[in-house]
């Protein structure tokens, strides 16, 4: 789930890496975010094609909905205490990415079941977001192939 990914670039290689990772699909609010544009197709190297996009009016609803059909709610965002490998997305997880720059909206951020961050070290304390997004995603794939196998 989007929160106000506004990059085409960042959406797309996002798309890209959700689709190689076995997402099940994209929910991406309708305004103040990034449309599904020629650009963001071509950012994702044809994982559009292959992704399933719910675009949303309100986001926060659309959360909602989400945790009544069962899954978790994790929200990405580098002011978090908890790492990201303490969530267990071996369940039926929404994963929740901010904006470039703003990160969560404090709304989308209370909706989360969990927020997470990822460790770093350095002046810089943040990742680009299509990068925090393929570490988080690939954490649940490898969770997911360890429990399995």
């Amino acid at each position: 789930m989007f929160d106000g990914v506004e990059d085409p670039h960042n959406l797309g290689a996002i798309i890209r890496t959700a689709l190689a990772a076995g997402a099940h699909g994209i929910v991406a609010p309708e305004r103040r975010a990034a449309g599904l544009t020629d650009v963001v197709a071509r950012a994702s190297a044809g994982a559009l094609a292959h992704l399933p996009v719910a675009r949303v009016t309100n986001l926060v609803r659309a959360m909602q909905e989400l945790k009544e059909a069962g899954y978790w709610l994790i929200g990405l965002d580098e002011r978090a205490e908890k790492s990201y490998t303490s969530a267990d997305f071996t369940l039926p997880v929404g994963i929740v990415l901010g904006g470039e720059g703003k990160g969560l909206h404090e709304l989308t951020r209370k909706r989360c079941d969990l927020v997470v961050s990822l460790p770093t070290s350095g002046p810089v304390r943040s990742l680009n977001v299509s990068v925090a997004a393929g570490v988080v995603l690939f954490e649940a794939v490898r969770q997911r192939r360890s429990r399995s196998g």
